[in-house]
């Protein structure tokens, strides 16, 4: 009887019955089924965000419920609840984070990308100079069409570091093709540790750059993030508690100092 029932949730597609069934309460049959059928759909739920998550290709997950804010100004009609709601996503808007190295954009980034996978969209995320990379090896050997068509399929495209590799014009072009197409269509994250007047230097094209902040920053939030790099601070603080231990070490192995 087992192997049969074994058999026929295989038959149905029912990847999860078995592994519920026998642990459900039983008080009445309707209640019964109802239970199981949720353990299934559930099931197929947790599959279906690990699919999200692993196409993603996040380098790190990050999630909302530590994320510091503080740091963070905010532009007119946008908020913290406006982007852990992804309201901007559901209106294809763009989100754009400036700030300098270390101030929490590309954490904001992933967990915003990691939010939209548990509720059910398609997100990319890309380093930008790694993007372009492979752009150009696409381009080069025949598969650049194929592989924009992918990028097409997602909801959310996450470019992350727009600013720490400048890019050769073929590239650079490459990119633009990519960002243009995501226009109105699907909603960009961008996170730059440069001011937008600094971007002609990553692309080294004046008109080239103009054209591509003009579809970014057109339906489009601007964070900027103020403050020192976290990962400094971090840093700093660590070297100073170990500074005050050694000089109350010091003084304890020498009390007339």
């Amino acid at each position: 009887m087992t192997q049969e029932l074994a058999n026929a949730c295989k038959t149905l597609h029912l990847a999860y019955v078995m592994d519920a069934y026998e642990s459900m309460p039983f008080d009445n049959r309707t209640d019964y089924l109802l239970s199981v059928l949720r353990a299934e759909l559930k099931g197929r739920e947790t599959t279906r965000i690990r699919r999200l998550m692993r196409r993603a290709k996040f380098p790190q997950v990050k999630t909302l419920e530590d994320y510091d804010f503080e740091p963070v100004v905010f532009p007119e009609r946008c908020s913290q609840d406006m982007l852990k709601n992804l309201a901007f996503l559901k209106r294809k808007e763009n989100v754009i984070m400036l700030g300098k190295v270390g101030t929490g954009k590309t954490h904001l980034g992933t967990a915003l990308g990691a939010e939209a996978c548990r509720r059910g969209h398609e997100v990319r995320f890309f380093r930008v100079h790694e993007l372009v990379a492979i752009l150009q090896e696409k381009y080069r050997f025949g598969g650049l069409a194929r592989f924009r068509q992918e990028l097409q399929r997602c909801e959310l495209l996450i470019l992350d570091e727009m600013g720490f590799v400048p890019f050769h014009q073929d590239g650079a072009e490459l990119l633009f093709q990519v960002v243009s197409e995501c226009y109105e269509q699907r909603s960009v994250i961008v996170t730059s540790n440069l001011e937008f007047g600094q971007w002609n230097t990553i692309f080294g094209d004046a008109r080239l750059t103009a054209a591509l902040v003009d579809r970014l920053v057109h339906h489009a939030h601007v964070l900027a993030f103020t403050g020192e790099s976290y990962r400094l601070r971090h840093a700093l603080s660590g070297v100073s508690s170990k500074s005050s231990v050694h000089r109350e070490e010091v003084i304890a192995c020498n009390p007339e100092r």
